[in-house]
Parts: C-alpha cells; sequence; structure tokens
C-alpha cells in the first residue's frame, strides 16, 4: 500500500471506502457555464397535454421524444434538472471520463443507501439533468441477453418481440444487419483494440492467455469471453437521451414542451383516476396520461408519496390509501468489488479511456446459458492510495444477484430522499459467486502482459490468501454498479412484487404509467441503460 503495513484491516477498509467513492476522483474539467448559460432549454406554454411526463432521463426523453412524433398529441415533459441543449452540457456532465458528474449536487441526487447486510452504506449516483442517469454512467451499451427475456416470461417481451427496439434506437457501424440499427438517435461505438488503453489491453491479452475467447459483438449469439466495450461516446462526450432524442429538431415541435427544473411531489387523483401532478412548490399541473419516469428510485417514491404503495406504509405516513401495491418491495441492483492495483508508472500508459473492455462469463453457480459475472478494467481509481501514484482496478461485478433489497419512504416531503436498501450479498449465493469473480480476477491480475504493469496488488492485498479473507474485503469494500431496478416491476396483476403491466399502466389506477427503469422484474445480466431504452422504445411504439 503505502509505508503503512499492507496487512492492516484498517487501511484495507479505507482503501475499499476511497475506492467506493472512486468515480469522484476522476480529473476532469469544470464546469462549462451554469444552468442559466446558453444553450439552456426554453420551454414553451401548453394548455392540457395529452400525456405528462416526469423525468427526461434514460426512458422518459424517448417517450417524450417518441410520443410527440404523431403531431396531433400534446407532451408535456417535467425535468427537476437542468436542461441543455446537445452541445451546450457542461463538461461535468458531457465529457466520458468522468462519471457520477464527480458527485456533484447540481447534477447528481446524492442518494445514499443503508448499511444493510454488508455494513456500510453505498452511494447510489442517480443523474439530475436532462438525460437522467444516462448523462452521467459509463456509457456502455450493451443489452439484455435473451436469457434475461425469458427468464421475465412476460407476454410481449421476448427477446424476438423487444429485438425491434433495440435496433430502433440505434446507429452503429458494422456488426450483423439482423441485431443492429443503422439510423436510430443513439450512436453506438464498438471500440478496437487500438482505441483502449494499454492496460486494457493488456487485460485483454491477459483473459485470453487465460483460457477465454476474443469477443467481437457482446450483443451477438456468444458473449461468453473478452472484448473492448461498445460505447455511447462520440468524440470524449458521452451521448445521453436527452442529447440523442431531445434535439433541437424535435424540441421544435409546437406539441412537446420542457419544464425543467421541476421537481413533482405526487400524483393527483380525481375518483381514484390520475389526473394530474402536483410540483413540490405546490402547484398542480393536469394531464389525461402521466408518465412516471424518474427511475427506479425517483418512480418509486413519486409513486409512494402519492398513496400507491405499501398499505401499511401509506397509513403510517398519514396518506390517503390509493392503491395497495408493492412498490420498492423487490429492489434489484449488481454489488460491486474493486480488485485493486497499484502499477508501475513507467508502463501504464494512457489512462483514457477510462472504461474500455471488459470479461463477461459465468460462475460454477450460474444459471444454464447464463453470464453472471463482468470483470471490468478500469482507471477510475484514486491514485493517491497506490504508492507509485498511479493504479488501476480490475471492477468485479455479479449480474444475476438473488438478494433482495428495498427502497421506502419516511417523509411525504418531496425534498426528503427516499430509504434504499441494496440488502447485498445477503444470500450465501451472491457471496460464493462473487468471491469466484473476484478470484477470477486476481488470477487474471496475475497473468502476463497484464501482470507485467503490476507493482503489487491493494485490494484485497497480497496478504489475503485465502476465501475468508478475501470475502471480508468484499464485504467491508462492496459498490454498486448503479444498475437498480424493480421497484416498480411489470407482471400481472395480484403477482407477488408486480406494480405495472406490460404496457407500464399502474394496477388498479386508470391514467397512471410507470415507465424506466423500475419497471424491469429483475436484473438483467448486464449494464441497464440500453435495455431501459428500449423497454421505452418498445412501450411507445404500442401507444395508443
Amino acid at each position: 500500500m503505502t509505508e503503512t503495513d499492507p496487512k492492516d484491516p484498517a487501511r484495507r477498509k479505507a482503501l475499499g471506502q476511497a475506492l467506493a467513492i472512486s468515480v469522484l476522483s476522476v480529473t476532469g474539467s469544470a464546469m462549462a457555464g451554469s444552468a442559466e448559460a446558453s444553450g439552456k432549454r426554453k420551454s414553451k406554454a401548453t394548455v392540457l397535454p395529452d400525456v405528462v411526463i416526469v423525468g427526461a432521463g434514460s426512458a422518459g426523453a424517448v417517450m417524450a421524444s417518441r410520443l410527440s412524433e404523431k403531431s396531433g398529441r400534446t407532451v408535456l415533459l417535467l425535468e427537476a434538472g437542468h436542461a441543455y441543449a446537445p452541445g451546450h452540457y457542461p463538461d461535468l456532465v458531457a465529457k466520458s471520463d468522468i462519471l457520477a458528474a464527480n458527485g456533484n449536487p447540481e447534477f447528481e441526487w446524492g442518494f445514499k443507501t443503508e448499511p444493510g447486510y454488508v455494513g456500510h452504506p453505498i452511494s447510489a449516483y442517480r443523474g439530475k439533468v436532462l438525460g437522467g442517469s444516462s448523462a452521467v454512467n459509463g456509457a456502455v451499451a450493451l443489452r439484455a441477453r435473451p436469457e434475461d427475456f425469458k427468464r421475465w416470461a412476460l407476454p410481449g417481451w421476448s427477446y424476438e418481440e423487444v429485438l425491434p427496439a433495440f435496433k430502433r434506437l440505434e446507429t452503429r457501424k458494422g456488426g450483423d444487419d439482423a441485431l443492429h440499427g443503422r439510423g436510430g438517435p443513439l450512436p453506438v461505438t464498438q471500440l478496437s483494440r487500438q482505441q483502449i488503453t494499454p492496460m486494457q489491453r493488456a487485460f485483454v491479452d491477459a483473459t485470453i492467455a487465460s483460457g477465454y475467447k476474443l469477443i467481437t459483438d457482446f450483443d451477438g449469439p456468444d458473449a461468453n469471453g473478452v472484448g473492448p466495450y461498445p460505447m455511447n461516446i462520440v468524440d470524449g462526450v458521452r451521448v445521453n437521451t436527452g442529447m440523442a432524442y431531445l434535439t433541437d429538431q424535435v424540441l421544435a415541435r409546437k406539441n412537446l414542451t420542457v419544464r425543467s427544473d421541476t421537481l413533482v411531489d405526487k400524483v393527483v387523483f380525481e375518483a381514484g383516476r390520475a389526473t394530474g401532478v402536483q410540483l413540490a412548490n405546490g402547484e398542480i399541473v393536469r394531464g389525461k396520461e402521466i408518465i412516471l419516469s424518474a427511475g427506479t428510485y425517483g418512480s418509486a417514491a413519486i409513486l409512494l408519496r402519492s398513496g400507491v404503495g405499501p398499505l401499511e406504509q401509506s397509513r403510517r405516513l398519514g396518506i390517503p390509501v390509493v392503491a395497495d401495491l408493492p412498490v420498492g418491495q423487490n429492489l434489484v441492483d449488481h454489488p460491486f468489488y474493486y480488485n485493486a492495483y497499484a502499477a508501475k508508472p513507467d508502463a501504464i500508459g494512457a489512462q483514457s479511456p477510462v472504461i474500455g473492455a471488459k470479461l463477461w462469463t459465468h460462475s460454477a453457480g450460474a444459471a444454464p446459458g447464463e453470464l453472471d459475472l463482468h470483470i471490468t478494467a478500469t482507471h477510475l481509481f484514486p491514485h493517491e492510495l497506490s504508492p507509485t501514484k498511479v493504479g488501476f482496478v480490475l471492477a468485479v461485478a455479479l449480474t444475476r444477484p438473488t438478494s433482495r433489497g428495498r427502497i421506502w419512504i419516511e417523509s411525504a416531503d418531496a425534498a426528503a430522499p427516499p430509504r434504499i436498501d441494496l440488502n447485498f450479498l445477503a444470500t450465501p449465493e451472491d457471496r460464493a459467486r462473487l468471491l469466484e469473480g473476484a478470484k477470477l480476477a486476481r488470477r487474471i491480475g496475475q497473468t502476463d502482459p497484464l501482470s507485467s504493469l503490476v507493482h503489487s496488488e491493494l485490494a484485497p492485498g497480497a496478504s489475503a490468501s485465502d476465501d475468508e479473507a478475501i470475502l471480508r474485503s468484499i464485504l467491508s469494500t462492496v459498490d454498486t454498479y448503479h444498475h437498480p431496478v424493480a421497484s416498480a416491476p411489470m407482471g400481472q396483476a395480484g403477482d407477488a412484487f408486480s406494480v405495472v403491466d406490460v404496457t407500464g399502466r399502474v394496477h388498479g389506477v386508470p391514467g397512471l404509467r410507470v415507465v424506466d427503469a423500475s419497471i424491469l422484474p429483475d436484473a438483467p445480466s448486464v449494464a441497464t441503460n440500453v435495455t431501459t431504452i428500449a423497454a421505452a422504445e418498445h412501450i411507445a411504439h404500442q401507444y395508443a
């Protein structure tokens, strides 16, 4: 580590805590202007809209763009954060090597989880800007696997049925025409070997030397292997859904209005039907249909403040009960562990892109056909923790966890953050599979040519010579992959956790839909952004 004893558990914990906020340590340019700067989106006056969409993120921006394609349908899009024209986002949001806007509260909600099973809180980064979390994420453009859709077993949601939505959302060069779109709003580029960093190339080669094959298209039939990522990045700019779907041409539509810096408190009902939303300032905004697209945490919190949620919770807070539904009771996210290394300064080379390559494979406990482990080679590392002042991370994610968390509220105040318990690693199966992933990452880190870049292992550290020591390191430093889903999942009415039907309509509550990552019934085995965009495309395409 440093001059401190590397066996010191307190020092290991400090490293883990720092790694857990390592996305805040990436060096980047300062913001280029404020929300009032040139390029901020302007709102237009509107009369009672046909659709009010709450949240302009990975799903909401898509819904607003697609639904307003019908000129006779009026759409009002409400966004809690700032809005910018595509070429005017501040660097803190636009630059692809900066994640979570470096935690700046102007663009990030600042949620923290409960300590939960692992015994420590975790920062749950969520974007607060036009584009939502697609504006602050890693810009990885990967789809859920056919096995994910089979597991969901939802009518109308097989991989084959959702494939047109995946193709409709993207413009991608190369690959199979049967799989990829050529004219969609989101530009997707498959990184080449030359476009990733020397460390990431060494990771790919070391993984191949460890017995895995090179994958040229992770969206193809066989994704079990290693290779560079496909990314929605153009010239170092993360292309979020605000840029891709809410272009100047789309915003010029007379039937679409965007209101930014507008925090929604709750849904308004008349005779059991959703007829509008109440803003945090008390203003009522009416609409013929309300669509919540505020994200897995935001949409759940709005539902709960509106009296749509577990009966006991609504009554305890004095909220009139609209529908007794299991909102927030099936939360799922991907646990994430940092296998960290001090690097040799004269060998590490360039460190951009910070994310560039991964191994996608399965653990011994995976279901047949499922890929439940990611190992990502990343430069997201707090370099001051390295004795050489430079390092890198092999970030291990369990993408098919069995542990389930929950989200709830303790206050009806719109300004109060929701309570979040990810409940990571609560099941023995999850602990065993993430441990297996960490051990695999260590083997790759000890394999040439990657090992030639390593000065020393920092986490779990050379002293972690058995499973128990590695697991202690995992439990004390586990982070989130920032892929929460299933706080308002799709399913049949009356199912144990179902909140909405297969088109996002809230069970028993006319006039109200939810369309965002919260409706995915279980975690896909991959980063969620593209699948969330596809879900919005799929529902919008069926919209009457």
